[in-house]
């Protein structure tokens, strides 16, 4: 433990638990807190960015918004690593679907984060890096989805710096190299656990499809993104 609380999180020492669920609405956190999480205290309002400890099914957990973009999820996803000590953190958000595999309500896994960011320009590295998950929790969601019987694909997602791209055909080509859905936060998430030597994932709902457009409606969102939670949970 080092530097705490810290510019950006006022947790104490041992208030956040080693496994910590980060979507990216601080509102959708304070949802799954007090729908899913028992014995649920705050540990968090800085910035109202904010942040829940519980416990599921005996078991402590930690949940808190990320913000959007991978400049958000960067500082929030480094300070949980390094300075409170946390093991593991799974990404749980929306995406917009990409690839004909996918369709609305599918849940996505991020195997591989793909991303023109130059969030990894920082590490001064001789090449070019390929952001990963964490197998062993890529391997139990898979499981634990197929157990709920909720659909799942597992594969190469974008991690996008710009959501209203200028260039049209942005989407067409990095879905002729198989990406699945595009979201805005994994890439950073994965290099930050990667140097830190800790566990992520990053599992997404298809809330829209690029292609088709097709949009889930703000009543059926709720129901999917509660399957998404369900299995995440499963992997604290």
């Amino acid at each position: 433990m080092l530097q705490i609380p810290t510019p950006h999180i006022a947790a104490c020492e041992g208030e956040i638990a080693k496994t910590v669920l980060l979507p990216g609405d601080p509102l959708r956190a304070k949802f799954i807190a007090e729908t899913f999480l028992e014995d649920v205290t705050c540990f968090n309002t800085v910035r109202n960015m904010l942040g829940f400890t519980g416990e599921y099914k005996g078991k402590k957990i930690s949940v808190m918004g990320s913000g959007m973009g991978m400049p958000s999820i960067g500082i929030y996803s480094y300070e949980l690593y390094n300075f409170y000590d946390v093991d593991r953190i799974i990404r749980i958000g929306s995406a917009g679907g990409i690839s004909d595999e996918v369709k609305l309500r599918d849940l996505v896994i991020g195997m591989g984060a793909s991303t023109n960011s130059n969030y990894a320009e920082q590490f001064n590295l001789p090449g070019t890096y390929a952001p990963l998950a964490d197998f062993k929790l890529v391997r139990k969601a898979v499981e634990t989805a197929e157990q709920l019987e909720i659909p799942v694909a597992v594969g190469n997602i974008l991690s996008s710096d710009v959501f209203y791209h200028a260039d049209p055909t942005f989407n067409d080509r990095w879905k002729r190299m198989g990406i699945l859905c595009v979201e805005m936060e994994a890439a950073a998430l994965y290099l930050n656990a990667a140097y830190a030597k800790k566990e992520a994932l990053c599992m997404l709902t298809i809330s829209d499809h690029l292609y088709t457009g097709e949009a889930l409606p703000a009543s059926e969102r709720q129901t999917s993104f509660r399957d998404m939670m369900r299995v995440a949970l499963e992997l604290a």
